[in-house]
């Protein structure tokens, strides 16, 4: 069975019942192939047999899909964005960190790989269950907790005394930075139509990568001579971006309308009207969106009709990709130091040109994938990026010229494909499993994230590093399998077509 529902045609709509909030515009018809007119009701077109619910959500949804990106939406992206900056850098402060902490703590291999490792076990936890709660609760709420959470914990590892209360501390703030770009991913994709929607969404991504940047940056100048804590002081930030968050930031319409609110869902989709006509734009009909009543919901609708394979799919792109990226970025300032020798500052600056090249990699693929296409673009990257590590491995990894150089390149390849998935897996699901869907799927980045550390330590102490390069290189031959055969095209198809 294909992996893409039917789109109502035009001779099932109808018009619906008046809105007591009063009528828009005029009705008028409008001439549709075939030479057969259809009622347009204000802006509202329904696919006949929905049930009034439905017929409501979809013109959320329809509307929605013809508007432009409006000042507020713009700005809604940017100051998550900003959250998002920060959720980066809090993710890879420690790998900054761990430099000095290893030789003042005397840290063993294990030891170190395990600290490296808690934040994303945390995240595991935060991005199933802040998934979960925001399908309830709404995506706002969930954000808001997810960053004051995370910034608590800056301040708790500032007083962390040894490895066991570092990996405690890392642990419960990856549960609030696995909560919060899963359910900010869901959020801002709900906002945007389907024209221009990955070059949007992911301008707001990159925004994850430059905290890794910004984080190699101020550990370059400050941990040096300010030592590890400075990296936590600095992550303290975020805390002052909960103001405009909270006073700005309006709630997912598609979100409220899934959940009966129709009226709150229509003030905001109003609003981004009047926006976009004050702007000068003038605003398209909108056109019938295809919508279905779900039986099942939550967890089981996740495996099951065309969403089974979706899930099992991503789950596999998710594991894979992060298993090698974070792998490689969280040990490589510290494989220079300890491995190679190479002075604090240099093997601090090594570790960054690494992140600039997947910055430098992700901002090209914003810009291209809504052209190249998804599926297109991750079996690309997924075949590309083993043969730079292959030939690490065969090489031995003997100098740290040949890892910057080579594992860097592979890095840059893979980022392009992590950075991005949060947009994939938002496109997968509908409104009502939106949330749940990207979160859960983004727990198997946790597994893949906590796993490349302590992949690394083990292999390193029983084999050496060539062997950990050519290992990766076999997990990105295994998602380049499972991308070719099974995932979809999603590249400008409207969402509620996608997943009705």
């Amino acid at each position: 069975m294909p992996d893409r529902p039917a789109r109502a045609g035009p001779a099932q709509l109808a018009d619906i019942p008046e809105d007591p909030a009063g009528p828009r515009q005029k009705e008028k018809t409008t001439p549709v192939p075939g030479g057969k007119p259809m009622l347009m009701q204000r802006p509202r077109d329904i696919a006949r047999g929905q049930t009034p619910s439905l017929d409501r959500q979809a013109d959320i949804s329809a509307r929605l899909e013809r508007l432009p990106i409006t000042r507020r939406v713009f700005w809604t992206r940017n100051i998550i964005g900003a959250a998002t900056f920060f959720d980066g850098y809090t993710v890879i402060a420690i790998a900054y960190a761990m430099p000095v902490l290893v030789r003042e703590w005397g840290l063993k291999p294990e030891q170190t790989g395990m600290i490296l490792s808690m934040g994303y076990l945390g995240q595991l936890i935060g991005a199933v269950f802040f998934g979960w709660l925001a399908e309830r609760i709404g995506r706002l709420s969930v954000l808001l907790f997810t960053i004051l959470l995370f910034v608590s914990m800056d301040v708790a590892c500032l007083f962390a005394w040894g490895a066991g209360s570092m990996m405690l501390f890392r642990f419960i703030q990856g549960i609030g930075t696995g909560g919060e770009v899963p359910v900010a991913s869901a959020y801002i994709n709900e906002y945007i139509g389907s024209k221009g929607r990955g070059r949007f969404f992911l301008l707001y991504e990159v925004m994850f990568l430059f905290g890794l940047v910004g984080a190699g940056l101020i550990a370059r100048a400050l941990v040096p001579v300010y030592g590890w804590e400075a990296m936590f002081l600095v992550g303290l930030v975020p805390a002052a971006i909960l103001i405009p968050l909270r006073f700005f930031m309006k709630e997912s319409p598609r979100w409220l309308a899934a959940k009966g609110r129709y009226e709150e869902a229509d003030r905001i989709v109003s609003d981004l009207e009047r926006s976009a006509e004050a702007a000068g734009h003038k605003l398209a009909m909108p056109q019938p969106v295809p919508m279905k009543q779900s039986e099942q919901g939550g967890l089981r609708e996740l495996f099951s009709g065309i969403y089974r394979r979706r899930t099992l799919t991503i789950w596999s792109m998710w594991f894979c990709s992060y298993l090698v990226a974070n792998g490689m970025i969280a040990w490589l300032p510290t494989l220079y130091r300890q491995t190679f020798n190479l002075p604090l500052e240099t093997a601090l600056l090594y570790g960054l040109l690494t992140s600039v090249a997947g910055v430098v990699a992700s901002i090209a693929c914003a810009l291209l994938i809504d052209k190249v296409g998804r599926k297109r673009w991750y079996t690309a990257a997924f075949l590309c990026a083993p043969l730079p590590l292959l030939a690490l491995a065969y090489m031995g990894a003997t100098s740290p010229m040949e890892v910057l150089l080579l594992a860097g390149l592979a890095y840059a390849i893979v980022q392009t494909i992590t950075f991005s998935l949060y947009l994939y897996s938002a496109e997968l699901y509908p409104t009502r499993l939106r949330a749940l869907g990207t979160g859960l799927g983004s727990a198997w980045l946790r597994l893949g994230s906590s796993a490349g550390p302590i992949v690394v330590g083990t292999i390193m102490g029983a084999a050496g590093i060539q062997y950990v390069f050519a290992a990766f290189a076999g997990v990105l031959v295994i998602g380049a399998l499972v991308t070719m055969l099974f995932a979809i095209e999603t590249k400008g198809r409207v969402l509620e077509e996608l997943s009705p």
